[in-house]
């Protein structure tokens, strides 16, 4: 349990921000709440009190009373709702840029510990579901505590064992009904959010993997799978949504007992002539007011229970170690970004985030301005591995890694990559133009200069056969174009980047022969000038680089000038473990 409340209490500091307005809109909301329940009061009073003629001016304070509270509850409601909404807007708008600036921190290395699905659901459905522990939660407790002690202080100054009946009933409906409802319905919500995750990887999981799911037949068998999860999660919401409901059933009856109860106390009074009868109409009918706010608190015990399994999510990402941390006092680079550096890799170790095997062990590389070398191996050889550690995504946990003689670990993470132009395997392109998708890297660019960098990866010809140029859309994720185009428009926004270092990370990745040959040609030449690390799994068409590495299971295997290496090593294609 103090696991739990430490959950809830981390997760009302996330919104700490939004702490004071959120107060005045608990005051709102109570202040709402007394009006209804003032205006039940007054009402019952003027009701019974003119059933007994009285003049006319002994009811004008009544009179007047019924409309202000009448008038003060729709309008404190409304600056209740104004309030509290922003506020809690505000706040999750804090939480969701501190998760995304801690994605950005984990990101690459920090996140397969996630599913894309689940990371997406944490990022956007957990976070939402951190508002309603304000809206939902604390506010509607908060304000019916308030209420319901005025509401026992009047009762008190009328009759104290009315007053005493009214606390039992209130007890029953806001305290017990609640705490029961959340002992019995615990694992129901604690299960939601997580299978909501699972729910919504599988999904993404479907839709990336459509195509090849539908070519092999296997797409029914995924769509089980979804609407199983879906019966899954609908299920725990109906559970609970049944015992939300018996709660407030039982906060309704705890308020009818009240009423009786009252009655059964209060009436042997009134015939003894120790209290008025528009009194005795004020404690029976006051508690009638109080419905709304009892039967809003098991549902708040329902909110808070859920918002604690989705906090408990988000707090998960946000507690995740970063893989790379950054210098308390950082030293600046020793030449400008636009300067080409002299990188050296000395006897390097990395280990990935949770696993204790290296994936790469007493690799040196030695890297001066204008040197092209091609890291070779097949795949989970490290290669990626190590375009993450000179990208600084990844610290170093052996050896070093230093710029112009400088310990990148000293440096800022961005000054690093501002030496570096990365060209991945899978480099995303939106549904735009192409002039749009390669200007990402510079958004002053140009259209000649995106013409420039298009010429210099080799696709001019192509553009100029386009009805619309460099205008032209490339569909969801380059899907109206070739994987040979989508890779040379990922080349083009990387020369438009126009850094001095270029890293290739498995560029002819799915490519046919003939393209990849064409591909790595091109990609060469287009580096010419620039320090390049190529990463591929061939040993084809690298004649132009000055040394190739082969890695295997994270280790140097072979390393050399090209022709040397290539006429030692068996097979010009896929280079496996037992070259």
């Amino acid at each position: 349990m103090s696991g739990r409340r430490s959950v809830l209490w981390r997760a009302a500091v996330l919104l700490r921000p939004a702490w004071l307005r959120l107060f005045a809109g608990a005051l709102a909301a109570a202040a709402a709440s007394g009006c209804a329940v003032a205006l039940m009061a007054t009402s019952a009073w003027l009701i019974a009190r003119a059933a007994q003629h009285p003049p006319v001016l002994t009811l004008m304070v009544a009179i007047v009373s019924v409309r202000a509270f009448g008038i003060g509850r729709g309008l404190l409601r409304y600056v209740e709702r104004l309030v509290s909404h922003d506020a809690a807007f505000a706040a999750l708008g804090d939480v969701r840029v501190r998760v995304y600036r801690k994605l950005e921190r984990l990101a690459p290395a920090g996140l397969p510990a996630w599913r894309r699905g689940d990371l997406l659901t944490r990022l956007v459905t957990d976070v939402d579901d951190m508002q309603d522990l304000a809206l939902r939660g604390l506010l509607p407790i908060a304000s019916a505590a308030l209420v319901f002690l005025a509401t026992l202080g009047l009762a008190v100054a009328l009759l104290p064992s009315a007053a005493l009946v009214l606390a039992g009933a209130l007890a029953v409906a806001g305290i017990a009904t609640p705490w029961l409802w959340v002992r019995a319905s615990r694992t129901v919500e604690d299960g939601v959010a997580g299978e909501r995750a699972e729910r919504t990887a599988t999904v993404v999981e479907l839709l990336d993997a459509s195509t090849d799911l539908l070519a092999c037949g296997a797409a029914d068998q995924w769509l089980s799978r979804v609407d199983d999860l879906e019966s899954r999660v609908a299920l725990r919401v109906l559970r609970s949504a049944r015992l939300a409901g018996a709660g407030v059933g039982i906060a309704i009856l705890a308020v009818a007992a009240a009423v009786w109860g009252t009655l059964v106390v209060a009436v042997p009074v009134v015939h003894q002539g120790s209290l008025a009868g528009p009194a005795l109409a004020v404690l029976v009918l006051t508690p009638l007011a109080l419905t709304e706010l009892v039967q809003a608190l098991p549902v708040a015990a329902q909110e808070l229970q859920r918002v604690r399994g989705s906090a408990a999510r988000v707090l998960a990402v946000l507690d995740s170690p970063d893989p790379v941390h950054e210098p308390a006092h950082v030293r600046p680079l020793a030449a400008p970004a636009a300067a080409a550096p002299h990188i050296r890799v000395t006897g390097l170790q990395v280990n990935w985030p949770g696993r204790t095997q290296a994936a790469l062990e007493a690799i040196d590389l030695d890297l001066p301005p204008g040197r092209r070398v091609a890291i070779v191996g097949a795949s989970g050889a490290g290669k990626s591995t190590l375009l993450a550690a000179l990208l600084r995504f990844v610290d170093p946990s052996g050896g070093n890694i230093t710029i112009d003689g400088t310990d990148v670990r000293t440096l800022d993470g961005d000054d690093v990559r501002s030496l570096m132009a990365l060209c991945d395997q899978d480099a995303y392109l939106f549904d735009s133009t192409i002039a749009e998708n390669v200007r990402l890297a510079r958004a002053e660019a140009t259209d000649s200069e995106i013409r420039d960098v298009l010429r210099r990866a080799r696709l001019d010809h192509w553009i100029d056969e386009l009805p619309r140029g460099i205008h032209t859309r490339v569909g969801e994720h380059g899907a109206l174009i070739s994987g040979g185009q989508r890779q040379r428009i990922a080349l083009a926004r990387a020369l438009l980047a126009d850094r001095p270092v270029l890293l290739l990370d498995e560029p002819t990745a799915g490519l046919d022969e003939p393209t990849a040959a064409a591909l790595i040609v091109d990609l060469l030449a287009a580096g010419t000038g620039r320090t390049t690390v190529l990463v591929t799994h061939r040993l084809a068409d690298l004649g132009a680089v000055d040394e190739i590495l082969v890695l295997d299971e994270g280790r140097v295997v072979n390393r050399g000038a090209a022709r040397d290496v290539i006429n030692q090593v068996e097979g010009r294609h896929v280079v496996t473990s037992d070259a």
